[in-house]
């Protein structure tokens, strides 16, 4: 009978009718979902006595906290197998997987994503508190021989691969200063190491966390820059940027921080965490020939181009390579394009046209002022552009759709060349006198009309109305 078996045999007392092994992506260890007639429980096979001492250590330390892990359940004798907590069929990977092919996240996925990031400081405060560091394997802390590891890792398997000339000696130099910018704060904070979407499990729509035998003492930057710089997580730099707030709102609860310094020295963080990922990726796909991590090289690249963005200092030859290696020809062929997001409002111009929080400075706005205004009549004054007496007005008038026949021609145009050039925000506006009636019923037809003609996402708002509509991505016919 198998380890396991014997295992499962022994803890529930029960005849064992099926036995599962799930799909591990990057890891050696193996998982399996052993089942009874009662009972459903994870078996893990690991690959080092070790490593599997680290996990069920720091497992039962944060179960006993309260914090979101699996229950640690029974060991073998010789410390390669274990029993666990079934958290169920889904990861958080999977969970976001739409918001993941198209980059436009629905309010229930980022709901997730925002308790998640938000549990993120329990495990590496509370967690850290009566841990002892010295059960952590391979090492107990974030120190200058584990960082240059993984800078080696990324050097031999990923930059000789690509092929780009570069003086050894003088990115060595880089090395160790990019080592001493990284542990330029001291830190008693647990630092989980792997945390991105597939160690997160969903259970009753609550996130808990897996597979964390990897982590160690060390700064909180790493794991944040690990969730929300995952290569394929596809993110935009708008809801990375709340989840960084939510994340920071949850760490100020738990210890005082100085946000603008978090901010500071989690770009450094970032580009090392992208750099490790790209090391990992070269082994895993260059020399164990495993596609699903080639497939993720161009989203990681594509996360190295925008970082590379911001103002970095303290290793400048580094840079330099990383920003040629990024120009690269195989690498700027397959450039990772985000989607189209149109923004439409209706908006009152007593109140001043809306702002463009995208940074692109606005778009198209157009006054429909000199539009017939139903709001002179008394029997309108308390409905909108959405009812249908408004509607009725507006349309047998006539003037309005006039306006529309020739700002759709418009903004037709502009969509389709975004769409062609990889832009990915446009702002549409159409005000008037009070934004109740005539800029409404404008701007819901314009939202109707580029999501079904374009298939982009569509995010309306009528902001005298307090009013919001989210028109999804959707397949043109």
């Amino acid at each position: 009978m198998n380890e396991l078996d014997s295992l499962f045999q022994e803890f529930t007392s029960e005849k064992l009718l099926l036995k599962e092994e799930l799909s591990a992506s990057g890891s050696h260890r193996r998982y399996f979902r052993l089942e009874s007639k009662h009972s459903s429980i994870i078996g893990v096979e690991g690959t080092s006595v070790e490593e599997n001492k680290a996990f069920i250590e720091m497992d039962k330390l944060f179960h006993n906290k309260g914090l979101p892990v699996p229950e640690f359940y029974i060991q073998s004798k010789d410390g390669l197998y274990y029993l666990q907590e079934d958290l169920g069929n889904t990861l958080l990977f999977d969970f976001i997987a739409e918001g993941r092919k198209t980059g436009v996240f629905c309010e229930l996925e980022k709901e997730m994503l925002r308790k998640t990031i938000r549990k993120l400081p329990e495990i590496q405060v509370k967690g850290a508190e009566d841990l002892d560091f010295s059960i952590c394997y391979p090492q107990p802390e974030f120190n200058e021989r584990s960082i240059l590891w993984d800078l080696n890792y990324f050097k031999y398997c990923f930059l000789k691969a690509t092929g780009i000339d570069f003086q050894e000696n003088l990115l060595e130099d880089d090395f160790h200063r990019f080592s001493k910018i990284l542990l330029s704060q001291q830190s008693n904070t647990f630092m989980y190491r792997d945390f991105q979407s597939r160690n997160v499990m969903i259970k009753n729509y609550e996130p808990y966390f897996i597979d964390f035998q990897g982590g160690k003492k060390g700064p909180l930057y790493y794991d944040v820059a690990s969730f929300l710089w995952q290569a394929k997580a596809k993110y935009s730099d708008e809801l990375r940027e709340e989840l960084l707030e939510n994340y920071l709102s949850a760490l100020a609860e738990l210890m005082p921080i100085n946000e603008k310094e978090f901010r500071e020295q989690l770009k450094h963080f970032v580009l090392f965490r992208i750099v490790q990922v790209l090391g990992a990726y070269g082994f895993r796909g260059y020399f164990e020939k495993k596609p699903h991590f080639l497939e993720s090289i161009p989203f990681a690249i594509d996360n190295l181009r925008t970082i590379l963005q911001e103002e970095i200092s303290g290793y400048p030859y580094l840079l330099k390579v990383l920003r040629q290696m990024t120009e690269l020809k195989q690498f700027r062929e397959v450039s990772v394009r985000k989607p189209l997001v149109v923004k439409i409002y209706s908006f009152s111009y007593k109140k001043g046209i809306p702002h463009d929080d995208s940074g692109n400075g606005g778009g198209f706005v157009f006054d429909c002022r000199a539009v017939n205004n139903p709001g002179k009549y008394e029997r309108y004054a308390h409905v909108t552009g959405l009812d249908e007496s408004v509607k009725q007005f507006l349309e047998e008038d006539g003037e309005i759709l006039s306006l529309l026949d020739n700002a759709y021609k418009l903004v037709d145009a502009s969509v389709k060349r975004y769409m062609d050039r990889g832009f990915t925000n446009l702002m549409v506006c159409f005000g008037c006198t009070g934004g109740q009636h005539r800029s409404v019923y404008s701007a819901q037809k314009m939202a109707e009309h580029i999501n079904e003609k374009f298939g982009v996402e569509v995010q309306l708002i009528h902001r005298e109305q307090n009013k919001e509509q989210f028109f999804p991505v959707r397949k043109l016919n």
